[in-house]
């Protein structure tokens, strides 16, 4: 009499766990794709193009009047990176009441600042920076007539020369 042979359990084969890894792997990577994609938060849509379109003639305005009344700014940063002093080379008392600052981070929307200081009595203008995450950033200095911008490497730059925009003349 032949012996039968030992019943074979499917959880034995390896092929059969190859079968079963390969589509649980694509769901688990598409679990992972979707985790990533509803945390992050890419912030480059823009709702409304026509109303960016107009506010750029409005922002160019802005950097030509910077250019015609000759404003530059001196930014300096403290050692422990908790606050600038931004000082305008408009004669004291010249300069604008309040200050707007926007430093925006070169790559994601949720570490940008805008901050308004008041111009202090020695003619600058001091901003605390409490808890800037390291990085590139673009920053921005605007009045209600003009604009100077530039750009900084957190925590390297210490200190940032601001020029009108280059190319610019009042018409």
């Amino acid at each position: 009499m032949n012996p039968s042979p030992a019943p074979v359990t499917w959880y034995r084969e390896p092929i059969v766990w190859l079968l079963i890894a390969l589509p649980l792997s694509a769901v688990v990577a598409g679990f992972a794709t979707l985790w990533l994609a509803l945390r992050s938060d890419d912030g480059l849509v823009v709702d409304d193009y026509y109303r960016r379109g107009v506010e750029i003639n409005r922002t160019l305005d802005r950097d030509r009047a910077a250019a015609a009344r000759g404003i530059a700014a001196r930014v300096q940063f403290d050692d422990a990176r908790r606050g600038a002093q931004i000082e305008l080379n408009l004669p004291i008392g010249q300069g604008p009441q309040k200050l707007e600052v926007q430093l925006l981070h070169a790559t994601r929307a949720g570490y940008d600042r805008r901050i308004v200081t008041a111009r202090a009595t020695d003619g600058a203008y001091h901003v605390a920076l409490i808890g800037l995450v390291p990085g590139r950033y673009h920053i921005e200095l605007a009045s209600d007539d003009w604009r100077l911008l530039g750009s900084l490497r957190i925590p390297e730059d210490m200190r940032l020369e601001l020029v009108p925009v280059a190319g610019l003349v009042a018409h």
